[in-house]
């Protein structure tokens, strides 16, 4: 792979419109598209969003290739393995609050690709409304072999291990503790170091953005210079490489004579970024009670419901917790949104058990849930002194659709059958009727 220095490096600014070239000259400087790019290369417009999207909007970027990304032949029906897609249609349904364990390690050699297995999601891909849910368990890299998502942009949680991500537009390096976002369309294969693990969110709606942040004003959250985009890189590769797309909720794959990862310059927004959530200015209380989880809110994708999003992403970060006379674990709720939660490490404050790093749960929209037995009973005793919830980062899905789950989420041994008995014991109040 080459790059523009000698290691990977990266532009910052969310949503920034960036220029970035791997060879000196192979940027067009004053036209989008002259008559003859430079070094003959061969320019093409990838477009995120409609042509006329207003413009603070509008996601593209102009590619300037080795190759037109057009050389190849025909697609055909790829193995879908446990990767499913909206409509989710396999089972009904489901208000029951469910957890899963963590999802194994490969005993074979497993690639991304091929270790991706969804849980649920909602929505239609091919309407660009909802999500798609999966979690990845893979050891190896993929190896000629790339991929790309039509239906909707990832946004990829790594868990466990060291991910190099190797996309058309420049290389990016996430750990555990980061997060990555490949727009819609965008080629790329991922390299790993050993055992890895992850979550991803596949979002068929409105590309990501910063939240607007209302009372808190101008600073706070996700700050937009953390995001970090990549410098171009190409590969000047000339050998067979394997190309798969999900499109229209099914695989298809075709075999570039070469690697389509050879943009050598490009200039736009629509671009691969990471985001480290160490960065997070997380905003909490200081006085009674806390804030609604949409107080630690990253990204999201708005719908056109106003204040009610297609998906946002929600970490619950280390943080102080400060207020006086307060129970301080997060309360009993019921609420119109749906919560797919993930643990990237650590423990989380509302549950004193059975929610492990990699593992999973479930509270679709209206499903009373909260903390467990032991959390409360621990919480409601508590001596109530500045605390600080340390070396934890848990994270949810947040949707305003039910998530129906797969058949395999359904059956799957990973479940735990007896999630609903850590709310089995508390005692009733001391009300006499």
């Amino acid at each position: 792979m080459t790059t523009g220095t000698d290691t990977v490096a990266y532009m910052t600014g969310f949503g920034n419109s960036f220029a970035t070239e791997a060879v000196v000259g192979a940027l067009p400087i004053g036209r989008n598209s002259p008559q003859r790019p430079p070094l003959g290369l061969y320019a093409e417009q990838l477009s995120g969003t409609a042509f006329t999207a207003p413009r603070h909007q509008n996601r593209r970027s102009w590619l300037y290739r080795l190759r037109p990304s057009a050389q190849h032949p025909a697609y055909q029906p790829f193995d879908q393995g446990r990767l499913r897609s909206g409509p989710f249609d396999e089972t009904p349904p489901n208000p029951n609050r469910l957890r899963w364990d963590p999802l194994p390690l490969p005993t074979v050699p497993t690639d991304w690709v091929e270790g991706l297995v969804t849980y649920g999601g909602n929505g239609d891909a091919e309407a660009g409304t909802g999500v798609g849910i999966h979690l990845y368990a893979a050891d190896r890299s993929m190896v000629d072999r790339v991929f790309y998502d039509a239906d909707g942009e990832l946004l990829i949680v790594p868990q466990e291990g060291a991910h190099r991500f190797v996309t058309e537009m420049g290389i990016i390096e996430a750990l555990p503790g980061h997060v990555v976002v490949i727009p819609r369309g965008v080629r790329f294969r991922v390299e790993l170091f050993g055992p890895s693990r992850g979550y991803v969110c596949e979002n068929y709606g409105a590309p990501l953005q910063l939240p607007d942040l209302g009372p808190i004003g101008s600073n706070g959250l996700a700050n937009a210079r953390d995001f970090e985009t990549p410098v171009a890189a190409f590969e000047d590769v000339s050998r067979p490489v394997q190309c798969i797309q999900k499109y229209g909720g099914r695989l298809w794959a075709t075999t570039f004579e070469h690697s389509p990862l050879d943009v050598v310059a490009w200039h736009g927004n629509h671009a691969p970024y990471r985001y480290d959530t160490h960065r997070f200015n997380t905003i909490n209380t200081v006085s009674y009670d806390h804030p609604d989880p949409s107080i630690f809110t990253v990204l999201t994708s708005p719908s056109e419901v106003h204040g009610t999003a297609n998906m946002d992403f929600v970490i619950f970060p280390p943080r102080w917790m400060v207020g006086e006379d307060t129970f301080r674990p997060p309360w009993f709720h019921r609420n119109v949104m749906s919560e797919f939660m993930g643990l990237v490490y650590g423990a989380y404050d509302a549950k004193a058990g059975g929610f492990a790093p990699g593992g999973a749960s479930l509270h679709n929209r209206m499903s009373g849930h909260g903390p467990d037995q032991a959390t409360w009973e621990a919480a409601t005793q508590a001596d109530l002194v500045p605390h600080k919830i340390e070396n934890t980062l848990a994270f949810m899905f947040e949707t305003r659709m039910p998530i129906r789950v797969t058949k395999w989420a359904h059956e799957t041994p990973l479940m735990q059958l007896d999630y609903d008995d850590c709310w089995s014991g508390f005692a009733k109040g001391r009300v006499e009727s």
